[in-house]
């Protein structure tokens, strides 16, 4: 098993690798927009290693995510020595609920960023019915319409492999994410990485 220093320098290597304008080459594509659900997570209960990145400052410790009994999935991220980060609630209506958020990270734009990030890699509040898909590169695009820009699944032109997750603007791509090793519907581990400054945000599963 990789370091998880080693990990998250791998996953953020593949983002800036596969770092492009926004998708003007897209071609119409036929695909099943419900075949990418196959791809969401399906967490009970897992924990992480987690390093948070943004502009200079640095966070590390244990990230839960849990499924709560009325199905909204719940995120705590605290330090090694127990001070919590933030806890926040994704109900199944699409809702979000902030519990706590320590002073430093509590700005509307952090939490509105940080919303956004793990709804994109939950596979939170996508309208199947609006969707559509396109190919670039030898690559499916599954775009759904948000309520600014679009959230992009990008898998393999066999639906195999989701390659990449992607939110973008109508002329950029503003955020990268990665799941990789799925195993019983839960990732060994996460990597999201915003292409305009840094906010990078790299979590590594703890085996329990």
């Amino acid at each position: 098993m990789l370091p998880f220093r080693t990990t998250f320098l791998i996953l953020s290597s593949f983002l800036l690798a596969h770092c492009t304008p926004v998708h003007k080459q897209m071609q119409a594509a036929q695909a099943d927009v419900n075949r990418v659900r196959q791809f969401q997570p399906a967490f009970g209960t897992a924990l992480y290693n987690t390093t948070v990145d943004v502009t200079g400052n640095h966070l590390s410790g244990l990230l839960m995510i849990k499924r709560m009994p009325d199905s909204s999935v719940r995120i705590v991220f605290s330090s090694e020595m127990g001070l919590g980060f933030f806890d926040f609630e994704f109900r199944p209506d699409g809702g979000f609920k902030v519990h706590s958020i320590i002073k430093k990270m509590n700005r509307k734009a952090v939490i509105k960023t940080l919303r956004h990030d793990f709804e994109l890699v939950l596979m939170n509040r996508l309208d199947y019915t609006k969707a559509s898909v396109r190919s670039n590169g030898g690559e499916l695009y599954f775009i759904f319409p948000q309520e600014k820009g679009f959230n992009y699944y990008v898998t393999d032109p066999d639906l195999k492999e989701l390659i990449r997750m992607e939110r973008a603007s109508n002329k950029k791509v503003i955020v990268k994410a990665v799941v990789k090793d799925m195993r019983n519907g839960i990732p060994d581990s996460i990597g999201i990485a915003h292409q305009a400054f840094e906010f990078n945000i790299g979590l590594k599963r703890i085996e329990r």
